[in-house]
């Protein structure tokens, strides 16, 4: 076992450090000279200081292999940290505590966490709204909330870094990477809420970190794929793209991420990436926005990043970008002996290295890592699932459905009359419909999955329009809504046809797709952004009256439906 380099306190004296006592400013701190860290720095070797500015993946469910060779990176490498991915809860935290144990230095424990743990493990924890639902909420309040409750469940399972929130700003409808994870279109609402956002996490103990920038809004390609290409003046980027980091860094902004684009108006070089660009990383984002809090790469296997450098030659060039954290290098021992090597030939300066690696370590100190103690395992699903969180999440749905054009039909809806209840996307009721049905006395039910003729479609037309009132659920049954529906043109003739005078519509739909979905003639339009449950339940509550839609179309969809637009 490897000696350790802190020390270890009672349980009760960590969670009054990291709940009960406020913390001190992050960017500040970490920018200050303290003890613990210069003690922990001259215990390092010179390749171990490198190390701390490496983050590896970590994965529970790819088998016990894959958990022994990332333990044995780390063990020999001595890292800074983990990016974790997907696995279960329990299998991860005993995954965290068996890495800590062998390392010399707490482990950073950082993870994408956009709409809470759920993203990286949906069947076993709290899954909140997209950010494009978020979007929606005029009670910003809320957001905050939901970002203090999920630094609590990082805190529970022994994680202490979430790259969230994308401040990205959504203004290409058919961005394939960003869309939903943005909070909208108007950059505006994107800082608000972002702040919330960010600020609940950082109050709540844990460090937050802005992406995708300078901006990742306004792209057709994904950077996982290949490298986008961005090319709009540096005016533009100045007031769109770069203005909710702008704003977001002047309050406190702990991290941000850069991004994998080619942006020649920042950095002329050939197919350089954002991400290990001098220029972009040093100049524009310390030196004329002035941050001074942690930078963390965009994974540095994706291929918009590696295909253009590869063989290890990005991973050097991030650090001589300025980057204080590499995020997932393909290969880290030998990033480490590049880097090594890089000092030594003067290409980059140990000065500067030494500099990042405290900032590094005073950001553990910051989290109280100098006080590690084991993540315990006894009830974690349950203190991952707690009903304030799932109330939470209710809360947060019933603020962001959205009512548009008209809410005609939902003023006259009636329980006691002939209702036909349609669904289209599903090969069966889900919650929304199971909850309206047991509200009707007089109901008919129909599901259209696709398969149907155009002549049968054409037959249930007319059926369907004898009932006194309908309701039609449009969902988008995919894991994430895309902005363009997946439903054929018989079925979208018969939605155009079906959507009247008589008709409530609900889509739970990401809100783009309404250009290839044509429910305009609707007596009401209720969004619901997302097929999710909570998202269905709140739509049910709209149509019976229980609550008023508060929420606003976080996006402009077109010339009908524009940012900013709910009854």
């Amino acid at each position: 076992m490897i000696k350790k380099i802190f020390s270890f306190v009672a349980f009760v004296a960590i969670t009054s450090t990291l709940h009960a006592q406020k913390k001190p400013d992050f960017v500040q701190f970490i920018n200050t000279q303290n003890a613990w860290v210069d003690s922990v720095f001259n215990k390092l070797t010179p390749k171990e200081r490198i190390g701390q500015l490496f983050l590896v993946r970590a994965h529970t469910n790819l088998g016990q292999k894959y958990i022994d060779s990332v333990a044995q990176v780390i063990e020999k490498e001595q890292l800074g940290g983990l990016v974790v991915f997907q696995g279960g809860p329990v299998r991860h935290a005993d995954m965290f505590n068996r890495y800590q144990e062998i390392s010399k230095v707490p482990l950073l424990i950082t993870f994408d966490g956009e709409w809470g743990l759920g993203m990286r493990m949906p069947d076993s924890t709290i899954s909140y709204p997209f950010q494009m639902t978020l979007g929606a909420i005029q009670n910003n309040q809320l957001i905050y909330e939901m970002g203090r409750q999920i630094a609590r469940d990082f805190h529970r399972i022994g994680m202490h870094f979430n790259f969230a929130p994308v401040v990205d700003i959504n203004n290409n409808p058919k961005n394939p990477v960003i869309n939903f994870r943005s909070f909208g279109d108007n950059k505006q609402n994107v800082t608000q809420k972002a702040k919330a956002y960010m600020d609940g996490m950082v109050d709540g103990g844990i460090i937050a970190s802005l992406k995708h920038f300078p901006g990742h809004g306004d792209t057709d390609v994904d950077s996982h794929h290949d490298l986008p290409q961005l090319k709009f003046t540096r005016a533009r980027l100045d007031t769109l793209e770069l203005f909710p980091f702008r704003e977001l860094i002047k309050q406190g902004a702990p991290a941000v991420m850069v991004a994998h684009m080619n942006i020649p108006s920042l950095d002329a070089t050939p197919n350089i990436p954002s991400s290990i660009s001098r220029k972009v990383v040093t100049d524009l984002l310390r030196k004329d926005l002035g941050f001074k809090g942690l930078t963390v790469t965009d994974a540095m296997d994706m291929k918009g990043v590696k295909k253009f450098f590869p063989n290890g030659e990005a991973d050097v060039m991030a650090i001589e970008a300025g980057h204080d954290l590499l995020e997932v290098s393909e290969n880290s021992g030998r990033a480490i002996d590049l880097v090594e090597k890089s000092i030594k030939s003067g290409r980059l300066k140990q000065s500067e290295i030494d500099q990042r690696v405290k900032r590094v370590l005073a950001a553990k100190y910051w989290l109280g890592l100098n006080q590690y103690r084991p993540v315990g395992t006894n009830n974690l699903i349950a203190d991952l699932n707690t009903p304030a969180s799932q109330s939470l999440v209710q809360r947060l749905a019933d603020a962001a459905v959205t009512v548009l054009k008209s809410d005609k039909g939902i003023k006259s809806f009636q329980k006691n009359v002939p209702t036909a209840i349609v669904s289209v996307g599903i090969p069966k009721f889900q919650d929304f419909e199971t909850g309206l049905a047991i509200q009707l006395n007089n109901r008919k039910e129909y599901i259209i999955t696709g398969k149907e003729t155009a002549e049968e479609l054409k037959e249930l037309l007319k059926t369907i329009r004898r009932s006194k009132q309908i309701v039609l659920a449009i969902h988008d049954n995919r894991s994430r809504p895309r902005s363009e529906s997946d439903l054929n043109e018989d079925v979208k003739h018969f939605i155009e046809r079906l959507a009247g005078k008589r008709t409530i519509s609900v889509l739970f739909t990401n809100p783009y797709a309404m250009n290839s979905i044509d429910v305009n003639r609707s007596s009401a339009i209720i969004l619901g952004y997302q097929n999710e449950s909570f998202m269905q339940k709140a739509a049910l509550k709209v149509v019976l009256g229980q609550i008023k839609a508060q929420g606003k179309l976080s996006v402009t969809v077109n010339q009908e439906f524009k940012e900013g637009e709910g009854i």
